[in-house]
């Protein structure tokens, strides 16, 4: 037989088991190194997405970037043309510049007159102010002086108004009086000519009885004569009583009465 026959079956169990272990460590080996391949792609793919986020990410700040370059690019056009238009401006205005520093050094002059005015102004009101309290402090301190002046001038005011007053009554008082008196002289003359006319009437009456003595005929028209003439006689001295009655009786009011008529004050 040849070598390969020599070969007992426990020498080829012993082979093929240690074959086996070599296989088994190798594909160990293997699976282990297919599990951290599999970790390094699974890290892998997910550094690839973080990366693929920071490119997604870079991508928009650079656009934003880029429009924030263009808007400043913008805006610097924009300024360089106001900076040229003002430098336009400027030159077109300094004349005006001029001419405002001209009336403001004016009005600052004059703003330093009136300035100067307020504080005269300010320091008379001052003593005017410090004035006037000394004149109130001066009234206070002669209050009493002045109500007391004040009383007696109203009480000078009240005698002249009561004198006037007072001279008002005396001449109504000599008014009244005088036209009593008047009354008095009427009734006096209204007085003598009724006793004309008793006289008359006697006269008449002595004629009558005269008559009658001639004439007995005639007496009764002559007694009615008679007694009529005595009734009109105690009528006429009632109306004569009653006149002189009338007439004393305001005389008696007006010198009873308290006010003096002839007081003038």
């Amino acid at each position: 037989m040849s070598e390969e026959g020599t070969i007992t079956p426990e020498v080829q169990i012993g082979q093929l088991e240690e074959a086996l272990a070599t296989e088994t460590d190798r594909l160990k080996k293997l699976f282990a190194a297919y599990e951290t391949q599999e970790k390094e792609l699974v890290d892998a793919r997910a550094e690839i997405e973080v990366l693929e986020k920071e490119i997604i990410d870079k991508e928009i700040e650079r656009e934003a970037q880029e429009s924030l370059i263009a808007e400043k690019d913008f805006r610097i056009r924009e300024l360089e043309m106001k900076a040229t238009k003002a430098d336009k401006r400027v030159e077109h205005l300094e004349p005006a510049l001029q001419t405002m520093e001209e009336k403001y050094s004016r009005e600052k002059d004059r703003l330093g007159k009136v300035f100067g005015i307020a504080e005269e102004l300010d320091n008379d009101l001052k003593l005017a102010v410090s004035e006037m309290k000394a004149r109130d402090d001066w009234y206070v301190s002669h209050m009493t002086l002045f109500e007391d002046l004040n009383k007696a001038i109203k009480e000078r005011y009240e005698m002249i108004e009561s004198a006037v007053e007072a001279e008002r009554q005396s001449q109504h008082m000599s008014r009244a009086f005088t036209e009593r008196m008047d009354e008095m002289v009427e009734v006096r003359a209204a007085e003598m000519t009724v006793e004309e006319a008793e006289t008359l009437i006697e006269e008449e009456s002595n004629e009558d009885s005269e008559a009658v003595e001639e004439a007995p005929v005639e007496e009764e028209p002559v007694e009615e004569a008679g007694e009529e003439a005595a009734e009109e006689e105690p009528a006429e001295a009632e109306s004569e009583e009653a006149g002189e009655e009338e007439a004393e009786t305001p005389a008696d009011e007006t010198w009873n009465s308290d006010v003096d008529p002839w007081d003038d004050n």
